[in-house]
C-alpha cells in the first residue's frame, strides 16, 4: 500500500534539491503534490515529470499573499492539505558575519523564518478542520551545532528548530504533528554557499567531518521527510531529525 495514498502535500522550494526529491518521493507513495517554487519553469518541469497528481505553483515564500494563493490553489485542485513542507531556504556565502549586508540578512530571515509563520497561518486552520495534519520544515545541522562562517544562517535554522518544538506543543491537541529535518550539507545548488566555494578540496574537508564519509544527497532527506509525513510517524512530533551521517555526534 502506498504510504501517502489519499494525502495532499505542499512542498516549497520544490523545483530542485531536497524539495524536488521530496516531491518525487511523496508522489511515488501516492500523494498529490504541489510543487511550489519561485522558479516556475523548474517547478513545472518537476510537476510534468511526476504526472497528473502534481501541480506547479509559482510562490515567493516571503510574500503572504503568495502563500495564501498557493494554499487556495491547492484546496481548489485537491480539496485538502495533509502535509505542509517548509523546504525553501536561503543562505549567505560562508565568510565573516560582519560581511553579510542587511538585504541578505533580511532575505534569510524572510525565507528561513517568516515563511514558516505565513504557512502556519494559512494551513493550520485547514488541518484543524480536517482533524489532522503534518508540518515539516527543512532546518539544518547548522541550527544544532553551529560553525563559524554561517552565523546568520545558523541562527535562522536554530529559530526553525525552536519554532518546530513550540508549534508541536501547541498544535498537538489538534492532532497536527510538527517536525523538522536537520540535514548536513549536501549535493544541492546551495552547496557552494555553505562551503564558501565548491571545490574538491573543500568537499574533502567537509566529508572528513562526517563519520559515514559522504555528503547528504536529496534522496536521504526525502526518505526522512516521507517517514515524518506518513502515518508510521503518527506518534512523532517536535523532533529535529538529524540526517547528517553522524556529523552532529
Amino acid at each position: 500500500m502506498a504510504r501517502l495514498a489519499g494525502k495532499t502535500a505542499i512542498i516549497t522550494g520544490a523545483a530542485s534539491g531536497f524539495g524536488e526529491a521530496m516531491a518525487r518521493r511523496f508522489a511515488e507513495e501516492g500523494a498529490n503534490v504541489v510543487v511550489a517554487d519561485l522558479n516556475l519553469v523548474g517547478a513545472e518541469a518537476v510537476a510534468q515529470s511526476i504526472g497528473e497528481n502534481a501541480l506547479a505553483v509559482h510562490t515567493d515564500v516571503t510574500r503572504k499573499e503568495e502563500i495564501d494563493a498557493m494554499v487556495q490553489t491547492t484546496m481548489d485542485k485537491f480539496g485538502r492539505i495533509d502535509i505542509m513542507v517548509n523546504n525553501a531556504g536561503y543562505s549567505h556565502r560562508n565568510g565573516s558575519m560582519l560581511g553579510v549586508d542587511e538585504d541578505t540578512y533580511d532575505l534569510i530571515a524572510a525565507i528561513n523564518m517568516k515563511a514558516i509563520y505565513y504557512t502556519a497561518l494559512a494551513v493550520v486552520p485547514i488541518m484543524e478542520r480536517q482533524g489532522s495534519g503534518s508540518i515539516i520544515t527543512t532546518a539544518s545541522t547548522a541550527g544544532l551545532r553551529p560553525r563559524p562562517g554561517l552565523t546568520w544562517y545558523n541562527a535562522s535554522k536554530g529559530w526553525a528548530i525552536s519554532v518546530t518544538k513550540s508549534m508541536a506543543v501547541e498544535l498537538g491537541p489538534k492532532n497536527i504533528r510538527v517536525n523538522c529535518l536537520c540535514p548536513a550539507a549536501g549535493e544541492t545548488p546551495m552547496l557552494g554557499l555553505f562551503l564558501g566555494e565548491d571545490t574538491p578540496e573543500r568537499r574533502a574537508q567537509f566529508k572528513a567531518t562526517i563519520p559515514l564519509g559522504r555528503l547528504s544527497v536529496p534522496l536521504d532527506v526525502a526518505n526522512a521527510a516521507l517517514y515524518l509525513a506518513s502515518d508510521e510517524a503518527q506518534f512523532i512530533t517536535g523532533v529535529a531529525l538529524e540526517v547528517d551521517g553522524g556529523r552532529c555526534i
